[in-house]
């Protein structure tokens, strides 16, 4: 395997050209990405805060260069893993750097239990001492980048057309940084690489690093990479410090905590809580669904007084969507019985398939919220096709932020009032 650090020399017009070549995940992170070095994007963390939280950026983007004085510059902002926090992302701001395969890797983060936490690190402890140091990070990292380019060029080989090749070679330049021949490392002939998510492509990556020349070669690679704002944060200045699974655990817990925070914070306006119409907006936002004004309407219906919703219940729900798969079973079992659940065996269904204890006004809300026949009755159909485009936080679509909904929130308050 050769790995080349090239650098881009095209057009603005030529890149801007690219999008038409991108991935769906692709091309939301270069709408996002603000920063250029070498030739790769690259992301900030304020930019990486707004690509999970809102719709479009909020400018133009205009990528800016950078120096390697620049970048050693901001990455010299980096505070070590023990010192990480829920705010870190906020903190950093500006003052980051995140490639697009750490976009992927965060994304996923946000989107997985607690008890999966332990299986991300083992994927990354190659060598089973409960120690990930960073060569056996970046090993399943570059391994990672090969997959996903592999089932880049599957997926459009069947529209190609002339000139295409040399345009998705350029995306993976200006995504990856740099260019892999993967046929030359991954055995490809014959196989379907279409793996259901990132987490699956790094599962699978982590099995073939432990027996290729590229974990025999990796210092030659690795010593070719730019460091990053997590690489730093994980393993230090110089690249030494190892990480341990309660560190692990602890930034992926802070990461989802923080977009959760700054998700609830964004309607909250100050307050202790959110109207049930906003949580109902935040969770619909995300979904493929056509009609929300349906199932919004059905719920200022049925919950004339707002009580509101906490951080801790809104934290606990999206805690327990991060379980839904276990959830589902659970919901199936109804399903094929040809039964409906109510709130108490909801509530128990959750607890019992996740762990999770949901309050009886946020089950309440739930319910009102998914539940357009108003049978008081919560179907398969309606909760867990809905909450499964939800989790696919950022690739599906975004509904518009419609921030009168507390002002309208306000009023129906002082009405009711009177």
């Amino acid at each position: 395997m050769v790995l080349l650090s090239l650098k881009v020399t095209d057009s603005r017009s030529d890149l801007e050209d690219l999008h038409l070549y991108a991935t769906p995940r692709e091309q939301r992170f270069r709408r996002f990405a603000s920063l250029e070095f070498e030739g790769q994007l690259y992301m900030t963390p304020h930019d990486f805060i707004q690509a999970v939280t809102s719709d479009e950026p909020k400018h133009a983007k205009k990528w800016r260069s950078l120096s390697k004085q620049e970048l050693n510059q901001i990455l010299m902002e980096t505070p070590p893993v023990w010192k990480g926090s829920s705010k870190l992302f906020r903190n950093l701001n500006e003052k980051g750097v995140i490639s697009y395969t750490e976009y992927l890797f965060l994304l996923c983060i946000l989107t997985k239990p607690h008890a999966g936490f332990r299986i991300a690190f083992n994927m990354f402890d190659t060598d089973g001492n409960e120690m990930v140091d960073k060569k056996e990070f970046l090993v399943v990292f570059l391994f990672t980048c090969c997959y996903l380019q592999e089932i880049f060029r599957k997926k459009n080989e069947k529209r190609e057309k002339r000139g295409d090749e040399e345009k998705r070679a350029m995306l993976r330049l200006q995504l990856y940084g740099y260019h892999t021949p993967t046929n030359s490392v991954l055995k490809t002939e014959g196989e379907d690489l279409v793996p259901r998510s990132y987490w699956d492509t790094l599962r699978r990556s982590t099995s073939q690093a432990l027996f290729s020349d590229l974990a025999e070669r990796a210092d030659d690679y690795t010593s070719s990479l730019s460091d990053t704002t997590l690489l730093v944060h994980f393993f230090g200045k110089k690249g030494k410090a190892e990480l341990n699974f309660e560190d692990f655990y602890r930034f992926m817990d802070n990461l989802q905590t923080e977009v959760l925070e700054i998700e609830f914070l964004s309607y909250s306006n100050g307050m202790n809580t959110i109207s049930e119409e906003d949580f109902a907006h935040i969770l619909l936002r995300y979904t493929n669904v056509e009609n929300t004004s349906s199932y919004l309407e059905n719920m200022r219906g049925s919950i004339p007084e707002e009580k509101g919703i906490t951080f801790e219940e809104f934290r606990s729900f999206f805690q327990f969507l991060n379980n839904l798969e276990d959830f589902t079973i659970a919901m199936q079992m109804y399903n094929f019985a040809s039964r409906s659940i109510g709130q108490d065996e909801f509530k128990r269904a959750v607890y019992v398939a996740t762990g999770v204890k949901l309050s009886p006004h946020l089950v309440n809300t739930v319910f009102k919220i998914f539940d357009v026949d108003r049978d008081d009755q919560l179907s398969y159909k309606e909760f867990i096709g809905i909450m499964k485009d939800r989790l696919n936080r950022g690739f599906r679509g975004y509904k518009p932020i419609q921030r009168y909904t507390t002002f309208k929130s306000c009023v129906r308050k002082e009405l009711y009032s009177r």
